[in-house]
């Protein structure tokens, strides 16, 4: 199995910056596309950002110019710095990982269990 977790979450003023992390540990034959989505209470999941094994990357419209996603393929993590951030951005924060597990020929998705990001206004 595969596991992720993530760290950084909080509470910020309003144009204020905020750094999440997730590490993906456990039985990890490879890691495709890794990504964070965030959920406001009442609506749907959505997606932040996702980036590739490569480094390609994609980000929702909401972000562009304001968050930036990375990863470090050595370390299985995958980070999102946000800066510029608005109250419209609080959410709880999910790390999602396209993994294929040590002896299984699938990918198979995962999720972490979630960072509360709060911004202030």
């Amino acid at each position: 199995q595969v596991h992720l977790v993530e760290s950084g979450g909080g509470l910020v003023q309003a144009g204020g910056s905020l750094r999440l992390s997730c590490a993906a540990s456990g039985s990890i034959f490879r890691l495709n596309d890794m990504g964070w989505y965030r959920q406001a209470p009442g609506k749907q999941r959505d997606l932040v950002a996702v980036i590739s094994s490569g480094g390609s990357t994609n980000y929702a419209g909401s972000v562009k110019g304001r968050f930036t996603i990375s990863r470090d393929n050595a370390k299985n993590a995958v980070y999102l710095q946000m800066n510029s951030l608005k109250p419209e951005d609080t959410a709880v924060y999910y790390c999602n990982a396209e993994a294929v597990p040590l002896g299984f020929m699938r990918v198979y998705a995962y999720w972490g269990q979630g960072t509360q990001v709060t911004v202030s206004s």
